[in-house]
This record gives C-alpha cells, structure tokens and sequence, in this order.
C-alpha cells in the first residue's frame, strides 16, 4: 500500500505544481502560448495533469476500501466526490490540449473552474487522511 500511497502524493503534486504555474502563466495576459517558451511549458504541465488523472478514481478507491484515507465508508463518499471531479478537469484540459493555441485568457479560465479547484482541495484533504491514518490518528 506504501507503493499507491507514494503514487496518489506523485498525483497530487503534479496537479498542485500545474495548477500553480498555470496561475502565474494567466497573470501574463499572453494571447497565445505557440509550442515554445512559457506556453510549452502550460503543455507540459497540462499534460501532466491528464496523466496524474488518469486511473486516479481506481487508485482512490483502492486506498480507502484498503482503510488507508480512515474509515471505509466515508473515505469513499469522498473519493466518489474527488472521482467526479477528476473526471470533469480531466476532460477540460484535454479539450484544452486539443486547442491549436492556449490563452493566457484560457488557462486562467481553467484555474478558475469550481471543478480544479474542488479536485485540488479534496486532493489535499486525501492526502492529509493518508498521513492520519498511516500515523493512526485522526488530528
């Protein structure tokens, strides 16, 4: 379980590393981010966002029916929560992805969907579940 757990963190921290360079990439105000400099760099992260994404709710589910998010049936109310979620921004930013340009306008517009934003809080949340219980406490 340490393997999934480790797996669900490397998950986490790509969302977390894109979401927040994606926030500073829509503070630029670009029109366009063409396939060199900081708007190959939205690609790279945005990519790394639908691969995080993919196989999450699987890995998820996993980990609570395993008792690694705390008790069973709670942790899966919210992993069917975060899987909504995940699959809503991923399909978002694959649409994004199929775009022959991103925005700066686009990325922002992104960032701020409800649905990356629930996805990035209920990550946090599930990571900080994985630590209680790992340390069998629930502070």
């Amino acid at each position: 379980m340490e393997v999934e757990a480790r797996a669900l963190r490397e998950r986490i921290d790509a969302v977390e590393a894109a979401y927040e360079f994606m926030l500073a990439y829509a503070g630029l105000g670009l029109p366009a981010s063409g396939q060199s400099g900081r708007g190959g760099e939205v690609v790279h992260h945005l990519r790394r966002v639908e691969a995080a994404l993919e196989g999450l709710p699987d890995l998820l589910a996993f980990l609570a029916q395993a008792g690694a998010l705390g008790p069973t049936e709670p942790a899966g109310d919210l992993v069917d929560a975060t899987a909504r979620d995940a699959r809503t921004t991923q399909a978002v930013v694959r649409l994004v992805l199929a775009l022959p340009v991103i925005s700066s306008k686009m990325v922002d517009s992104v960032n701020a969907l409800t649905h990356v934003r629930a996805l990035l809080t209920d990550l946090f949340v599930l990571d900080e579940l994985l630590v209680s219980a790992a340390s069998g406490s629930g502070s």
